[in-house]
């Protein structure tokens, strides 16, 4: 008798999907936009990209036993995310850590609404990406 087949996971295609669309979204920024990343904007792709690479993979052969090994990349992504974000929020947050050279971390390409800035769309993909690892943790056991 073969060996049966696990039913596929949605939710590690919404965190892929969230992945790609952020490297996406990042690559558009600096590439097309011509905006230049900051040192925290750079920190939050290092663990982005390769989410949207092994989630990828993960995701074609339903391979679940990748989450423990992303979600952490996912949590410090976040992490830094939130820390940017208060950074170009919270008067008195930059003084933390001054800018050595390039484009200062409290700088805002863009702020639409008041309050969606890049950070905050990295920390929106990370959170989407971080819930939906935890759901298919929880779903696996």
């Amino acid at each position: 008798m073969s060996e049966p087949t696990k039913k596929p996971s949605y939710l590690l295609y919404v965190a892929w999907l969230a992945a790609l669309i952020a490297a996406l979204g990042s690559l558009y920024f600096s590439e097309i936009k011509e905006y230049i990343p900051c040192e925290l904007c750079w920190y939050q792709r290092i663990f982005m990209y390769p989410l949207s690479i092994i989630l990828g993979i993960a995701t074609y052969y339903n391979e679940r036993n990748i989450i423990k090994y992303v979600l952490p990349l996912s949590v410090i992504g976040g992490s830094i995310s939130i820390f940017h974000y208060l950074e170009q929020k919270v008067p008195g947050f930059a003084q933390i850590k001054p800018c050595a050279k390039g484009v200062p971390c409290s700088a805002e390409y863009i702020n639409w609404l008041g309050f969606i800035t890049i950070p905050f769309l990295s920390l929106i993909a990370f959170t989407i990406i971080t819930v939906a690892l935890i759901a298919a943790l929880k779903q696996t056991k």
